[in-house]
């Protein structure tokens, strides 16, 4: 079996090329998600796209992010949102889905769990790097909001066969406290079927959960088509239904169980890409769809 990698946006690059280490040397595609996830997470100079440490706090001034792992198995995910106080939060969905009998956690039951298997929670003031602190001063300022939709979603598939999919965000800069967007939410931003592919979405959560993409892109896969043209034709549908004018920003990525990938988003969008057939990382850039 060939393994294969795909990733959202242009900062998924380096990420990208970890995951194509970790596959091309036998390491599971679960694994290798969780490691390359955390690392991005944990990470201060990545939290200006949106994603944990760094990333833009609530409007009280509070780093709150969501994360979810699904492995292709059925039955196998799991979720934490408005989880406030952990550094690596795609490892705590790892652990709902590995030992909770609950899928989702949310805010402080999250927060719960994750102390009971063993995280230490840290300050506030831990989670906000200068960037995203001076952000929140000036929010506090102004009152203007911040409009960004930076999720990272991630596909890996390994030489076992096996695929999975991860998504983390901080959510919404200067969001209502407790405000959960699509990427934690199965068949939303993340979905993943072992038989067929998955597909990770990013963008205005508020409005993609409304519509379900990802499970959407995986159904058009299973009824034969590529990644590139099940994503296209999600992304033609929802326009279509809500027109060109109010229609949102949304990417999504996909990766059919052969390691094909694609992608299509409703504006200009990069995404990486990597395949044992190429055996290098490329960065590919779609042009937003049209009705």
């Amino acid at each position: 079996m060939a393994a294969a990698a795909v990733g959202t946006w242009a900062f998924s690059l380096p990420a990208v090329q970890k995951l194509r280490s970790l596959l091309k040397n036998g390491v599971g595609a679960t694994d290798s998600l969780q490691e390359v996830i955390a690392d991005i997470e944990d990470s201060e100079e990545t939290g200006q796209y949106i994603i944990g440490r760094g990333g833009y706090p609530n409007k009280n001034g509070q780093v709150q992010c969501d994360a979810a792992i699904m492995e292709g198995f059925p039955g196998r995910f799991g979720a934490v949102a408005a989880l406030h106080g952990i550094g690596t939060p795609i490892v705590v969905a790892r652990k709902v889905m590995d030992k909770s009998i609950h899928s989702l956690l949310v805010g402080e039951g999250a927060l719960a769990f994750a102390r009971e298997e063993g995280f230490m929670e840290e300050e506030n003031e831990c989670m906000l790097s200068q960037q995203s602190a001076e952000a929140y001063r000036e929010y506090l300022g102004k009152k203007t909001n911040y409009h960004g939709h930076d999720t990272l979603g991630l596909i890996a598939l390994d030489i076992y066969g096996n695929i999975t999919v991860g998504v983390s965000t901080s959510g919404a800069p200067f969001k209502y406290p407790g405000r959960v967007g699509d990427s934690p939410l199965p068949g939303c931003g993340l979905y993943a079927d072992c038989q067929v592919g998955a597909a990770a979405a990013t963008g205005e959560g508020d409005k993609i959960m409304c519509f379900c993409p990802c499970f959407h892109v995986v159904l058009l896969m299973k009824q034969g088509l590529s990644p590139n043209d099940a994503c296209e034709s999600v992304i033609k549908e929802i326009i279509n239904r809500v027109g060109d004018e109010d229609m949102f920003e949304l990417g999504i990525i996909a990766m059919n169980i052969k390691g094909e990938t694609g992608a299509a988003s409703s504006v200009q969008f990069t995404y990486c890409s990597w395949t044992q057939e190429k055996d290098c990382v490329e960065q590919l850039i779609r042009s937003p769809c049209q009705q």
